[in-house]
């Protein structure tokens, strides 16, 4: 990923030092288990783990010539060594270093996004109590429909990002997962209970039935997490843009001192963050698909996989923590416009009550069809029209007049009537 959407705390983990920092943690693993058992000198694994060292240019110096990246590792962390060298990587095949210590990195980047995914949680749940009462128009189809709250709005998102965290929380289990049974799977040359002993030093459960690789399945569930939380993200950028645009302009991204929003236009005050989350997202979902390509490998292994997943799996953490950062920014920051909401909600008289006056008149004996035809003409009358005035017509109409006194015309503009159930929603997240 560039680094201008590279945090470091994420990027650090995707390192060419980083990643051989995880091959070496697994081959120790794996001799600290062999000498467990009695397959190795304990004092050999102490030489190992004493003088083990690696130097990323060197490996790729050694790459150059013999164009296999696990042999260069060992050779220049043999070279480290010496002598003790000969009990590293005993009895396995690269996949069983390269799947165990990915699976590593995989389980730390989970770990670091569920604590982003955390602070966006309490970022929302914080804006939703402040908002918990801010009335406002919902829409349908982008056109208004009847009211809602915008903490009932937040409150949807709330729900969403606390089901990401749960399937983030699983996904961390089926992912921890490690082989160290050779060639092809079958622990011709080293022992299930070597395997065993390993992944427990390295945080991992060994795979129930590797092939020389951990089946890609695991990692396409992965990447598809990231993507469907990616979509959330875009779900709430893209609200807020359109909530922001001028014609509506009930929130706003914060706007800092000195920022400019246009070369060319001084007045320009654009959700470029919102629109840069979208953007974001196309990359991460684009990413699930290619993880879904990497399933289907030949026999019990290929490499298609392996190319593939050096672009995505780091592109898609990166770039799911820098979108956790700056939606969690954007949340708390939100500049929120209640007046604007209150002005929009009155649009045209009122006319998004149109079903309390529909349910009122069916309740005082008209048909739901006639009732249907008194207030479609009323609001359409008042549709689109500046000095449109629905609450107007309804109360110097005849047919209505004649069922229903002023009190309950009244009553049927009151937008509480369309949140007093919300207090059930707020209770079941906690807001």
């Amino acid at each position: 990923m560039i680094e201008r959407y590279t945090l470091p705390e994420m990027g650090n983990l995707w390192t060419e030092a980083y990643k051989y920092k995880t091959w070496l943690q697994v081959e120790i693993a794996v001799c600290e288990a062999q000498a467990e058992l009695g397959y190795i000198p304990t004092q050999a694994v102490e030489q190992i783990k004493a003088k083990a060292d690696f130097d990323p240019k060197r490996v790729l110096e050694i790459e150059a010539e013999v164009r296999h990246d696990m042999i260069a590792f060992l050779t220049n962390v043999n070279e480290y060594v010496g002598e003790a060298g000969r009990y590293i990587h005993l009895g396995l095949t690269s996949s069983d270093v390269l799947d165990t210590a990915l699976a590593v990195q995989l389980v730390v980047s989970l770990d670091i996004l569920l604590r982003h995914l955390e602070e966006l949680i309490d970022a929302i749940r914080q804006k939703a109590k402040e908002h918990r009462n801010t009335v406002m128009i919902g829409r349908s189809h982008g056109v208004h429909a009847e009211p809602i709250t915008f903490g009932f709005k937040l409150a949807g998102w709330l729900a969403e990002v606390l089901r990401h965290q749960e399937r983030l929380k699983n996904v961390r289990q089926t992912i921890a997962v490690g082989k160290i049974s050779g060639a092809v799977g079958t622990y011709a040359n080293i022992e299930p209970r070597v395997e065993a002993i390993a992944c427990q030093k390295l945080g991992l459960q060994p795979d129930t039935a590797s092939t020389q690789v951990v089946s890609r399945d695991r990692h396409a569930d992965f990447v598809q997490q990231l993507a469907l939380l990616a979509a959330s993200i875009e779900r709430f950028s893209v609200e807020i843009r359109n909530l922001q645009r001028t014609d509506v302009l009930e929130v706003e991204e914060f706007f800092s001192k000195g920022q400019k929003g246009s070369s060319a236009m001084p007045h320009k005050r654009n959700p470029i963050r919102s629109e840069r989350l979208t953007g974001m997202a196309r990359i991460v979902r684009s990413h699930a698909g290619a993880a879904l390509e990497n399933v289907a490998l030949w026999h019990e292994r290929d490499i298609s996989h392996s190319s593939v997943e050096r672009v995505i799996l780091p592109d898609a953490c990166i770039l799911t923590h820098f979108m956790l950062y700056e939606i969690t920014d954007l949340v708390k920051n939100l500049l929120v416009y209640p007046e604007n909401m209150e002005r929009n909600l009155n649009c045209y008289g009122g006319v998004v009550f149109s079903q309390r006056v529909l349910l009122a008149l069916v309740d005082k004996g008209l048909s739901r069809e006639e009732a249907y035809a008194i207030v479609q003409q009323n609001a359409h009358t008042a549709w689109n029209k500046p000095e449109g005035n629905f609450r107007e017509l309804i109360a110097n109409d005849s047919r209505v007049t004649q069922k229903l006194s002023t009190t309950e015309i009244e009553a049927c503009f009151d937008p509480q009537n369309h949140l007093r159930h919300l207090e059930e929603v707020y209770q079941r997240l906690g807001i």
